[in-house]
């Protein structure tokens, strides 16, 4: 079962306000960002969509087959999110939608200039680690994801700003928007070196370091001795990998011992407490109370379903 975060519950349209069935749009349109909420209640396919600005899209409900430019078609379903860059067309079917069962979408659109001078702001301002050339940007090479905890809690808020009626409305979305451009970013930034640090660990202290607890997953792992490998005060070290990417240390090797106890829970000969042991917890409950935070359910139910 994947830890991905679900979207608050969004109205659909009263019947009698319906433009279309598929993809009917309703707009919220602020001073940098415009909120678009698409609604499909019939099958369709091939249907072309483009936005003159980058966009943040979020899946609330249904399911949805997405086709972007040079990538393989794959299923958009809620609690997953998609970043195109502006001027992109994306082709998307809609194979099981039905007036009793629509789907329904986010889509945010972001100004061009806003997205570059929030960037250039993060570099300017946000960056300890300029030894190692660090740089914030986004990479539309990690174009789908599902939503984390935070990411979701911010959509959530920008979809609430954009209801409102508030009229410092426009003032709270900028903060929330820049606060989604952030998380994304961070997200991105620490997929970007797990994928790297197993082909090379000295490309960076954050390989280095991400490498050295992969390695020692299993084992008590001290925060004193990350310092040590990043040669960063207690104080500054996690000052740092919070800022690369959005987590404490120990928020990311729980992360990834919570990823180990899925593959491990999967092969039925281990126990949970033998698992709990084999990830590097010493309290089995600590670990069932992370597990069932992380994905939603127990790992003994976990278990179960893969058995099924």
């Amino acid at each position: 079962m994947p830890a991905r975060k679900y979207l608050n519950h969004i109205d659909f349209t009263h019947p009698k306000f319906l433009q279309q069935q598929v993809e009917n749009r309703r707009i919220y349109n602020l001073k940098n960002c415009e909120l678009n909420i698409f609604e499909s209640y019939q099958q369709a396919y091939q249907v072309p969509l483009s936005f003159g600005d980058f966009v943040i899209t979020s899946m609330v409900q249904g399911k949805k087959i997405m086709h972007l430019e040079e990538q393989p078609a794959f299923e958009y379903v809620p609690g997953e999110s998609v970043i195109v860059p502006a001027n992109e067309t994306m082709i998307i079917d809609f194979p099981e939608a039905t007036p009793d069962n629509p789907t329904q979408c986010i889509a945010l659109t972001v100004d061009n200039a806003y997205i570059r001078n929030t960037l250039q702001y993060l570099n300017e301002h946000y960056n300890s680690d300029h030894a190692e050339k660090s740089e914030w940007r986004l990479h539309f090479s990690k174009y789908h994801f599902d939503n984390d905890a935070d990411v979701a809690d911010t959509i959530n808020k920008l979809v609430r700003i954009c209801h409102g009626s508030d009229l410092g409305k426009d003032i709270y979305a900028d903060l929330s928007m820049k606060e989604l451009l952030v998380r994304i970013l961070q997200s991105q930034h620490l997929q970007k070196v797990s994928d790297e640090y197993a082909v090379s660990s000295n490309n960076s202290r954050l390989h280095f370091v991400l490498h050295y607890i992969q390695e020692h997953l299993t084992e008590k792992i001290a925060v004193d001795t990350l310092c040590k490998k990043a040669y960063l005060s207690r104080n500054i070290f996690f000052k740092w990998f919070k800022e690369q990417f959005g987590i404490t240390p120990l928020e990311y090797i729980n992360k990834e011992r919570i990823k180990l106890a899925k593959q491990l829970l999967a092969n039925n000969s281990h126990s949970v407490s033998q698992v709990s042991i084999q990830c590097g917890f010493n309290d089995t409950n600590y670990f069932v109370r992370l597990f069932k935070n992380a994905e939603g359910i127990t790992p003994g139910a976990y278990q179960l379903i893969c058995r099924k």
